[in-house]
Parts: structure tokens; C-alpha cells; sequence
């Protein structure tokens, strides 16, 4: 997507007058075996992010060092050339640690770099399985991080210093920010883009490279399709499609079953042993997940969303996202809402 000169003008004058000219050096951390997208995602915005500035430099200088320098293949057999050894790089302001099966059993000479010099950066960033590196290294120690869902448990049993957290697409704990699988690394660059330099640089970014300006931290990391099995039976999978797209109607289990074609007692029990889930915690889950989005994307009262997923009253809304979300709607849209100025809310 092609910006106007109007529109680089305005980044550019918006971004001098938040004083951007403090440039960033962003150090990418290669080793073989990396995951090719932990590294580009978030390099692609931080670029995106300096191409709105006359001196790109004055703001991300993007660099990546091995531990010697030399080529070396991602996981998916890509060729990566670092800018420089280890011992040659520059001390960043920002430390980009990405994932893949070449962090799982890390060279010492890595660990050891990291343990010396990560502690001396503002900002230490993780992508994936960057995680276990970092945590390998002692530098998460009494600390909330989050990786890949599949490390989760291995990272918390393997380092029981750490507070590991299965759910968050990221977490940011004072200079550490860890994420969570491939593109969630993409959410965390652009909520430190929007750190850095304002809400419209880090819009903008996203808008070119087509995804969402901000996924919340604490988003999960799967929706309720992902966490769910698909069901093997076609009755089945249409009727997981079917509360997917009709959130606000009648989805009690006597609804269901009827479109099934089932008894609701066999309908509960077959969904159940092929989705791994309850039917009501499928609908729960759904109806909470469209509400956040409709809180997060649209200006509709507290009130209007609750009828529109399948609430019935604000209350009850109330009560499902204190449950699953530990916050009501209204808090909710005051802390994720892109926007500053929301529409009415009530609960």
C-alpha cells in the first residue's frame, strides 16, 4: 500500500515534535537453526517504522550478529549473512532474541554472551523460544515472561525462577519483553514502535504491512477455533462454525443439538470427546472474543455489544469478562482501545 507525500509529511513533522531523533540501535541475535519469521517480522517493523523519518538511522539502526559472523540457514533453510561477530557489535539499545529449534539447545559461547552483555541493554526483547535462550542465560530469573504455547510448560519446568505464562500473545516486565510464537513477535515490535515514537508511526506500519495495529498483551494466543479441536463429523464442525458466526443468537445446547441433528445429551458428548471442550465453554469462549473485538474496533455502548454477543444484559457481559478476562468491559476498552476516545460505556 502506497503512502501519500502528505502522509509521510505529517509522520515525519508528528515524529520530530516527539523529539525522535534519539536513534535506537536494534541488535538481532542469528544462530543456526533460527526461525526466519522470529527475525523478520519485528525487523520489518522497525523499518517500516524508520522509513517514516528523513534519517532512517535516527531512529532503529538495525543490526544482526552471529557468534562469528559467518552465513548461517533458518530452520526453514534460508541463508542469513550477519552484519557482524558478537564481539563486534554494537551495544544496542534494544536486544531482539528470536526463537526456532536452534534454541533449544543452545551453543554455551551464546549463552555465556548473553549473560555478560544483555544485562548492560535498556531493552531486551524475545521472540518465541527466544525465551529459553534468555532463561538459559539466568536474565529471566523472578520475572513474568511468555513463549510459544508448545515450550510453555518445558520453560517453566526446566527454570522454576520464572513465571511463565501459557496464555499472553506478550508480557512486559520492566526492561524484558517476551512473546509469544512467530507473530506475535510482530504485536510486540509494534507496541514498542508505538512506545517509541506515537500511535500514527506505529499505525501506519501496520496498515502497510496488513495486520492489526494492537493485539492486547494479554490477548490469548489461541482463539476458541485454534483452542478447540475441529470436530471430525461434519454435523459437528458445522455447528462450531455456526456459533462462530452467530454469537448473539440461541446457542444452548438444545439449539445446537437440534441443528446437529442430535439428542442434546448425545450432542454434548459427542462435541465434547472431538473438540476437547464443553459446548458452553466453546460459546463462552466465542462470545467473549467478539465482544473484546467489537470493544476494541468499534464505539458501541457496553450495552449494544452485550445484546450483539449474545449477553442478554451488561451484567452478564460483566461477569464473563471478570471470569475469563480478570477485567470488566469497560476497563477493558480504557486500557486496549486504539483509539483515546471511546464511545459510552456503562459496566
Amino acid at each position: 500500500m502506497e503512502r501519500s507525500s502528505e502522509d509521510r509529511r505529517r509522520d515525519r513533522a508528528g515524529a520530530r515534535r516527539r523529539g525522535a531523533g534519539r536513534g535506537r540501535t536494534v541488535l538481532v541475535l542469528l544462530f543456526d537453526d533460527v526461525q526466519s519469521l522470529d527475525v523478520t517480522g519485528p525487523v520489518e517493523v522497525f523499518a517500516g517504522a524508520a522509513a517514516h523519518f528523513d534519517d532512517p538511522d535516527a531512529t532503529y539502526r538495525i543490526r544482526t550478529a552471529s557468534l562469528d559472523g559467518a552465513p548461517l540457514r533458518t530452520s526453514s533453510g534460508l541463508t542469513l549473512v550477519p552484519d557482524h561477530a558478537l564481539a563486534d557489535a554494537p551495544v544496542p539499545h534494544t536486544l531482539l532474541v528470536p526463537g526456532g529449534p536452534g534454541s533449544r539447545e543452545p551453543d554455551p559461547h551464546l549463552i555465556e554472551w548473553l549473560r555478560v552483555n544483555a544485562p548492560h541493554v535498556q531493552r531486551i526483547v524475545s521472540v518465541c523460544t527466544g525465551a529459553i535462550l534468555l532463561a538459559e542465560a539466568g536474565l529471566l530469573d523472578g520475572r513474568r515472561v511468555t513463549t510459544h504455547w508448545a515450550h510453555c510448560e518445558t520453560l517453566a519446568r526446566r527454570h522454576p525462577a520464572v513465571t511463565v505464562e501459557p496464555d499472553p500473545i506478550y508480557v512486559r516486565d520492566g526492561k524484558v519483553a517476551t512473546s509469544a510464537g512467530v507473530t506475535a513477535g510482530i504485536d510486540l515490535a509494534l507496541a514498542l514502535v508505538e512506545e517509541d515514537h506515537g500511535r500514527d508511526v506505529a499505525l501506519s506500519v501496520a496498515r502497510y504491512l496488513v495486520v492489526f495495529l494492537r493485539r492486547p498483551g494479554n490477548q490469548a494466543q489461541f482463539s476458541a477455533q485454534l483452542s478447540a479441536q475441529t470436530a471430525r463429523r461434519e454435523p459437528l464442525r458445522e455447528v462450531q462454525q455456526w456459533i462462530t458466526e452467530h454469537p448473539g443468537d440461541d446457542l444452548s445446547v438444545e439449539t445446537l443439538a437440534a441443528r446437529a441433528r442430535l439428542s442434546p445429551r448425545h450432542f454434548a458428548r459427542a462435541f465434547q470427546a472431538e473438540t476437547g471442550m464443553t459446548p458452553g465453554k466453546y460459546v463462552e469462549r466465542v462470545r467473549v472474543e467478539h465482544a473484546r473485538r467489537l470493544l476494541e474496533d468499534s464505539h458501541d455502548g457496553v450495552e449494544e455489544i452485550s445484546r450483539a454477543c449474545g449477553y442478554g444484559t451488561p451484567e452478564a457481559m460483566r461477569r464473563a469478562f471478570l471470569k475469563t478476562l480478570g477485567a470488566a468491559p469497560a476497563e477493558y476498552r480504557r486500557r486496549f482501545q486504539p483509539s483515546a476516545t471511546s464511545g459510552p460505556t456503562s459496566a
